[in-house]
């Protein structure tokens, strides 16, 4: 009888947890973005905000509207790239809300994560005093580059007005104060500088403003770093503690900057991010550089995607990371067509270090190290290894906090597996535990790519290969020992690009037909400037202070890509975001600095348009494309009328004035710059049909023939197969005409080329036969 009431008891407690779980559940409040149709407002009211009020009022019970004023609820209005609000609502509300009339959809709060020099030369984008297109004055250019990140360091070098002209007449923006942060600190080089906190408050509560700037001046650093990048003004003798000496530029050092702080200790939340974008447009950006991103969604359901859907509708090209989730494939994010995505490549320097073995073995790895603490070469140190010999990480190796026996490793150099925590993290275990050096060894995840970083104590990191052997050396050898040597900065390193292997990798499961990257851009061992709050390493015990910092990450390589964009649109004001990207990829190359095809860091072996897009950015060519692929905004909505959204998820995007008019036959015919032909799973389907329209922005008269590579799956033939163009700006078509000779198990990728002597227009082409079902 006691067993039965116990269980009954135990029933009834679980039952009461769960409908409280529940009830606390719909009545807790949060952030939900709530997207308006502008045209839908009744003329009883006299502003959009009054209207939208009376929508969050009308889901709000009687007792909560008499005790809270509903202007508070709501944390944000948008108005320009995204018309609605932002408020804090409980799940019942806000699916209430969803029923509404005038109410296009209702999103949570997303969390996005950050994606975290010599790359204008490597580029081609000299010295002010060389003969290169680039390198007249554009000190007084009007484009002005918003950058979304974690604020700004005013005081850089790299943030110097000197020479530039006034502030452009179309710019509205302003610069908001806070604290360590004036009116003064902005100039004719930051034109701007707003902070996006209200989003991340209503989740997090409120910012510690002791620990953290609830300004736009930036403790992380990571935004300094990507403004730096973009726009830059040149600094001669930058270094990081006498790394990459030289002069630091930006890719467009005469565009001006905007910096939205919409990342906190904490992460950068949609809301947030959306208000920025929308206050950017609003101020009058011409390019938006977005280092961050928050997995993969439906279209209609990304906030970034929607936001940024309404920035290029106002001619604002919009350029994000692809993310640091490589080298698996599917992983990449930003997939929207009309973003750009950035992949990550290696540049031709880099910081040698070397491991020297006992046994008089040298192995090379890379570092860069620069401190007190050195290691004699005249010596050999013990050396010590807790894991496994393998290439899976060993919970043993991996130098977690708190794993390493201080009677173990104490004045051993002690060797660590990649993964879980951050490098410089292990570095810093090490020392805590008495090590006097690290040897920072890749597993299978990162195979044989290298990135440097700023260690606490003197470290190398190596290639798995090399790992694999130093590891049987330590766990075979009686005394193992070894020493750590430094060799500073080498330049004409070959092969370069290569392709990280932290770059996330496509295919684009969103719409297979979008080839997604769109190319790859320098993003490891990047040097910018830095936030004079935080160490190199980024570690809390770091107090080393520089005024530049060497990042990896496609967090990097996004800003090169804004920043050329800043430099074409300087160029050709006319041209619109699709234009300028048709430009980038068109011209972008697919080999490297041997003439060999470019290699993915992770394998060692050739990479694919999954990895490397359409290639390497070449801005020197991209000046001069002779013909571009253009997009309209309603081509991109027709593109999103072949995805299967309903009427009311398309309207996400058509602001009520847009409509399906069925002028694409399906996704493959957006006339995007990459050829992604996708043959259904029905094996009795043999024929696509693509179609492709070039806009001739090369000489007037103007003949292009085309060239194909070969397929062993399926004859590709072009039609016509030369166009003559008698006028600027003339618009000819083609068709891509594919018929299969034999499915193939895995995508086949080549190229296809119009050529006119001068110009070599090239698009990536991918050809996937899916599976029978």
């Amino acid at each position: 009888m006691l067993r039965v009431s116990v269980k009954w008891l135990l029933l009834l407690l679980i039952t009461s947890f769960f409908s409280f779980f529940h009830v606390q559940s719909s009545v807790t409040k949060k952030a939900y973005i709530v997207q308006m149709d502008k045209s839908a407002m009744p003329d009883s009211f006299s502003d959009h905000l009054e209207w939208y009020s009376s929508k969050i009022r009308s889901v709000t019970s009687q007792k909560e509207a008499s005790e809270e004023d509903d202007l508070d609820r709501i944390i944000y209005s948008y108005e320009t790239a995204f018309h609605g609000v932002a408020a804090l609502l409980s799940e019942d509300e806000a699916e209430k809300l969803e029923e509404e009339r005038g109410v296009v959809a209702v999103f949570p709060e997303t969390v996005y994560q950050l994606h975290t020099t010599r790359s204008p030369m490597f580029l081609g984008l000299e010295p002010a005093d060389s003969t290169s297109i680039w390198s007249e004055r554009l000190s007084d250019n009007d484009v002005i580059v918003g950058v979304l990140d974690t604020g700004i360091w005013p005081e850089s070098e790299s943030f110097n007005d000197t020479g530039f002209t006034s502030v452009p007449a179309h710019w509205k923006g302003a610069c908001e104060t806070g604290r360590a942060f004036t009116k003064h600190h902005c100039n004719k080089k930051i034109v701007g500088a707003r902070v996006f906190y209200r989003g991340y408050e209503a989740a997090s509560g409120k910012i510690n403003e002791k620990d953290e700037y609830k300004s736009p001046r930036d403790q992380d650093g990571h935004g300094t770093h990507t403004a730096a990048t973009v726009a830059g003004s040149p600094v001669r003798h930058a270094n990081l503690l006498g790394y990459a000496q030289g002069t630091a530029r930006g890719m467009a050092p005469g565009a001006r900057i905007a910096a939205y702080k919409v990342c906190w200790v904490g992460g950068c939340f949609s809301s947030d991010i959306l208000s920025a974008v929308d206050r950017a447009v609003a101020d009058g950006v011409n390019v938006l550089s977005i280092s961050l991103g928050g997995g993969v969604s439906s279209y209609y359901r990304d906030s970034l995607s929607i936001a940024s859907f309404g920035a290029m509708e106002m001619g604002v090209f919009v350029s994000c990371s692809a993310g640091n989730g490589g080298p698996d494939p599917i992983s990449l994010t930003n997939v929207s067509p009309w973003i750009t995505t950035v992949g990550a490549s290696t540049m031709d320097r880099d910081f040698p270090a070397v491991v020297d073995l006992g046994k008089g073995k040298s192995i090379t790895g890379v570092s860069l190290y620069r401190g007190r603490r050195n290691l004699s070469t005249k010596k050999q140190y013990p050396l010590v290894y807790t894991g496994s010999n393998s290439s899976t990480p060993d919970p043993n190796s991996l130098c977690l906090e708190g794993t390493l026996d201080p009677h173990t490793v104490a004045g051993k150099i002690v060797i660590c597996d990649r993964g879980i925590s951050p490098r410089v993290q292990k570095g810093q275990v090490v020392k805590d535990a008495g090590g006097v050096g690290l040897i920072l060894t890749n597993t299978a995840a990162n195979g044989e790519e290298l990135v440097a970083d700023s260690h606490l104590l003197p470290a190398v990191a190596v290639g798995e290969t090399a790992g694999k052997l130093i590891k049987h050396y330590a766990l075979t050898t009686p005394n193992a020992a070894a020493t750590l040597k430094f060799l500073g900065t080498r330049l004409g390193i070959k092969p370069s690009p290569v392709v990280a292997a932290f770059s996330s990798r496509g295919p684009n499961f969103l719409s297979l037909e979008i080839l997604k990257p769109d190319l790859v851009a320098p993003g490891v061992n990047i040097l910018a400037a830095w936030s004079g709050d935080m160490g190199p390493s980024s570690l809390p015990t770091d107090h080393r202070k520089v005024r530049f910092n060497i990042l990896s990450g496609t967090s990097m390589s996004c800003p090169h890509v804004s920043g050329v964009a800043a430099l074409l649109k300087a160029r050709h004001p006319d041209w619109s975001p699709a234009a300028i990207r048709s430009a980038l990829m068109t011209t972008a190359y697919i080999h490297d600095n041997t003439h060999n095809p470019l290699r993915d860091a992770s394998t060692g072996q050739p990479s694919t348009p999954f990895d490397h897009g359409a290639g390497h950015i070449n801005p020197l060519k991209a000046h001069d494309p002779g013909l571009v692929y253009d997009i309209t905004a309603q081509d991109y909505f027709e593109f999103l009328c072949t995805q299967k959204l309903t009427p009311l998820q398309l309207k996400v995007f058509g602001k009520s004035k847009r409509s399906c008019r069925h002028t694409l036959a399906g996704a493959g015919d957006l006339n995007y710059p990459a050829i992604s032909a996708v043959f259904p799973d029905k094996v009795s389907v043999k024929t696509l049909t693509l179609h492709r329209t070039v806009t001739n922005v090369g000489p007037p008269v103007s003949k292009y023939h085309v060239a194909v590579s070969p397929f062993k799956g399926a004859v590709v033939k072009i039609e016509p197969d030369m166009l003559n163009f008698t006028s600027k700006h003339q618009k000819l078509s083609y068709k891509i005409m594919l018929t299969t000779k034999s499915r193939q198990s895995a995508p086949e990728f080549g190229s296809l080329i119009w050529k006119d002597g001068v110009h070599k227009v090239r698009s990536p082409v991918v050809i996937t036969w899916l599976p029978p079902l």
